[in-house]
């Protein structure tokens, strides 16, 4: 009879199941997950690589996601990503207007740009009869 009760023991520590979780693998896999997030958020902003003048102003609160006019320094532009010429770019906007008269347009004119493209592209979005116009800069250090 002693016989058989170490033997249960010995089966019953055998068939014990261990009840911990290993959240190991599910931390490295948040890191790894962070990680790749804090590289691509960058990134993911919107708009053409221009290079911003700098200057000390307030941050601009949007309720609504704004239109986007970017103007480079080799007099391309830009409707959101897309290269449009001064024709289409008018078309669109006064299509734009049409559906939504009180949109947010951001310009973000690139740095060395000429001063009369910028003011020409202004000129032609207050003439279809948009009020809301914005000049983009990077904020200084």
């Amino acid at each position: 009879m002693g016989a058989n009760l170490s033997n249960k023991r010995t089966k019953s520590r055998r068939r014990r199941q261990n009840s911990e979780i290993n959240i190991t693998p599910f931390v490295d896999v948040m890191l790894v997950l962070l990680i790749v997030f804090m590289v691509v958020a960058p990134m993911m902003t919107v708009g053409v690589d221009v290079n911003l003048p700098e200057k000390n102003s307030p941050s601009i609160e949007a309720t609504k996601e704004p239109l986007t006019i970017t103007i480079k320094k080799t007099g391309g532009v830009y409707l959101q990503n897309t290269l449009v010429n001064k024709k289409q770019l008018l078309a669109r906007m006064k299509v734009i207007y049409k559906n939504n008269p009180n949109m947010i347009i951001f310009i973000r004119g690139d740095n060395n740009v000429l001063y009369g493209n910028v003011m020409d592209t202004m000129a032609d979005l207050s003439y279809i009869g948009f009020k809301k116009i914005s000049l983009i800069t990077k904020q200084k250090n």
